[in-house]
């Protein structure tokens, strides 16, 4: 009994995708952090918490759903839940339903604008994003808007509207989607060609092209977090170090591109891992520091 249970609870688990979910509620709660300035309303960031998890792990259920027979080609996810029939397609709508009314409704419960925003979230991750992997490259602009909603979300949360500095966050979380995702892509080449999936800026190909775009978009990130000091939402200090890791991770960017290597393209992925807690964690330390 106990044993079954554990088993349905993994399986839970891996459909929800319980760590990028884990992810998801650290950058919103970050982000609500670093808006509220000071100001924690603990019941505020627990809904947040909570609702924005069961958002994340909605849209990770919906995306496995549509794309259960393209995840049973695919060896990293042939053993997924719904592929390896350990889990029915009815069984992951109902709990994909539950967590949607869930998530929105203790987002309805913080203010209008982060509900409308964790719908936004959700139709875009799993009624365009999930869509158009099969179709273009492009899919991952979508992606990026998708997964950087948390941002906006969590500031929402902290003032009740989209303030420049909320967008400008969201800017940077956007901007480093890119190279995240299509290091992840460059890796993950032959299961997604296996899947019909089009995740490189030159579907199904590792070309010197595609490692350009990496790098260019890579560089992009620091530019686009120094607008964050400029709008005088970050000290110099913050924007220093802040430097210093996005320089370090173009860096890595650069030898990727010479070299478009495995090892190359999982130390790249590796350093935007690390990049986007350290920026988060910076944030919010200048403003309780």
């Amino acid at each position: 009994m106990l044993n079954r249970l554990s088993v349905k609870l993994r399986d839970y688990a891996q459909l929800v995708k319980f760590r990028l979910s884990l992810l998801v509620v650290f950058s919103a709660s970050m982000s609500y952090l670093w808006a509220v300035n000071r100001n924690i309303d603990f019941v505020t960031i627990w809904l947040l918490s909570v609702g924005g998890f069961f958002i994340a792990g909605a849209s990770n259920i919906f995306n496995q759903i549509l794309e259960i027979k393209s995840d049973a080609l695919m060896q990293r996810t042939s053993e997924r839940p719904l592929p390896s029939s350990r889990l029915e397609i009815r069984e992951a709508v109902i709990l994909g339903m539950i967590f949607s009314v869930l998530g929105l409704l203790l987002l309805s419960k913080i203010n209008l604008l982060s509900f409308v925003l964790g719908c936004l979230a959700l139709l875009v991750y799993v009624c365009i994003y999930t869509p158009l992997k099969k179709i273009t490259w492009l899919t991952v602009i979508p992606g990026a808007f998708a997964g950087s909603l948390p941002v906006l979300i969590g500031c929402t949360a902290a003032t009740g509207s989209v303030s420049n500095h909320a967008v400008l966050l969201f800017l940077v979380q956007f901007v480093w989607q890119f190279p995240h995702t299509w290091s992840i892509a460059w890796l993950l080449n032959d299961d997604y060609n296996r899947a019909g999936f089009k995740m490189l800026p030159t579907p199904g190909i590792k070309s010197k092209y595609a490692s350009m775009l990496i790098m260019f978009s890579t560089f992009l990130i620091v530019p686009t977090a120094l607008l964050l000091y400029m709008y005088e939402s970050i000290g110099v200090h913050v924007s220093w170090i802040i430097s210093l890791f996005g320089g370090l991770l173009f860096l890595s960017s650069i030898i990727f591109y010479r070299a478009r290597t495995e090892k190359s393209a999982l130390a790249l992925m590796l350093g935007c891992i690390i990049f986007l807690p350290v920026l988060f964690i910076l944030l919010v330390a200048e403003k309780f520091i």
